[in-house]
This record gives C-alpha cells, structure tokens and sequence, in this order.
C-alpha cells in the first residue's frame, strides 16, 4: 500500500469510531488476518478497477467495512498512488484566536515595510550640467 498517510489515518479513524460504537463490527475488526493495509490496497484496488477518479466518504467506508466483514477477499496487489482526502478541519477557540493574532501581525508588518520602502524611495535630484543654451532659456 503506498496511498497517502492521511488516506491511511482518515479510515484508521473511522473504523476504529465504527468499532466502538458497532459491537458487530468490532468483532469483524478485530479479525487476525485482517489489517488497515491491506483494507487500504482493497480500496485502491476497488477504486482502479472502477475506473472513476472521485468517490463519496460513504463509498470508501463502505468498502472498508465490506473488507472487514468477508473473511476471504481478493485485495489485489500493491499500487503505488496519491489519494487526495477532502476533509473539514474544526479550529478551537483559542486556535482561532491564535490564527487571527497571527494574521493582524503579519498585514501590520507588511503595512510597515510599505511605508519604510516609500521613505526610502529618493527623490530624483536634478544635476546641473553645461549645457549649450537653447530658445527656450532666453
């Protein structure tokens, strides 16, 4: 299984909410020749063989759960791949709070550079040359 860490832990994460909750399935969970890697190659193999390129959380657990429940499964063979996991990250309060300190500090450093690169801009100054005389200097 090469499938992305997170993909990993996003279904690690929810079998082991669906176990604790699901005195039946944790008996289907807790089976000795099952593990998460090869539940995992099971879905890459699922998705490949599908043909399709994105799928519902629905979908994946359910063929996470299908793994875990059949004793005798084809998982398929090892396929090296990036699974991208589209997922809503809850901030705490102080997360927030923290986020936003972060953010005022950086726009008022940003502001400050501005007006020091506007002061430090010099001003053209006009050398006097020699010039021959034109019209226009009479």
């Amino acid at each position: 299984m090469k499938g992305t860490e997170h993909f990993k832990q996003t279904i690690k994460a929810f079998l082991d909410n669906k176990a604790a909750n699901d005195e039946l399935f944790a008996q289907s969970y807790n089976k000795p020749h099952k593990n998460l890697d090869a539940c995992v190659t099971y879905v890459l193999n699922w998705v490949q063989g599908t043909g399709c390129c994105g799928f519902s959380d629905e979908e994946i657990y359910g063929r996470c759960i299908h793994y875990f429940d059949e004793d005798h499964i084809d998982i398929g063979k090892e396929i090296q791949c990036n699974v991208v996991v589209n997922h809503h990250v809850e901030l705490t309060d102080e997360e927030k709070a923290e986020a936003r300190q972060k953010a005022i500090r950086q726009y008022q450093e940003e502001e400050i550079q501005k007006m020091k690169n506007r002061s430090k801009k010099a001003k053209p100054t006009t050398t006097q040359t020699n010039a021959a005389p034109t019209l226009f200097d009479f």
